[in-house]
């Protein structure tokens, strides 16, 4: 079965230069110090915010707002048993306007499998001194805690890709 993604490939296309260097800034920052900004949140949702209004019907770009309310709940009841963090809350709340409802359950097999890669390799990399010894001061080695944006932020970035195409 394939599920076809219903974010349209024009809005894809134009989110992802900007969500690019967020993603990648998310990544980069848990890795580093095992949070992710409220900036990077922020600058998250006024993508959406700025651009959306330009690449999608105006109703549609409104009621995915929900999508950012219900993703931040949901967040924070699971923050607060202790299965996330904070920071991962609110960029998973931030990301969930880019996504449509119907692609929820093939989202979620997407950042599945980028999250069993994820982990594979950046465990693999804190196992090899010859990578670790290029960031010595990346608090994701010394963690019990796996740095989820790694994982997060790819999950959205693929899904924009997969859908522009």
């Amino acid at each position: 079965m394939t599920a076809a993604l219903t974010l349209p490939d024009l809005a894809a296309r134009a989110f992802i230069p900007f969500v690019l260097p967020v993603c990648v800034w998310v990544a980069w920052s848990d890795m580093a110090r095992m949070k992710i900004p409220n900036k990077a949140v922020m600058a998250l949702a006024l993508i959406y915010l700025i651009v959306g209004p330009f690449v999608l019907p105006l109703p549609v770009w409104a009621w995915q707002w929900v999508h950012l309310v219900v993703v931040l709940v949901i967040g924070f009841v699971l923050n607060m048993g202790g299965a996330l963090g904070a920071g991962d809350a609110k960029f998973a709340a931030a990301a969930a306007p880019f996504v449509f409802l119907q692609d929820a359950a093939m989202l979620m097999y997407l950042f599945a499998a980028i999250l069993l890669a994820a982990f594979a390799t950046h465990r693999i990399a804190r196992a090899t001194p010859a990578i670790r010894g290029r960031a010595p001061g990346w608090e994701s080695w010394t963690s019990r805690k796996f740095p989820m944006g790694l994982a997060l932020a790819p999950a959205l970035l693929f899904y924009l890709l997969l859908a522009a195409v």
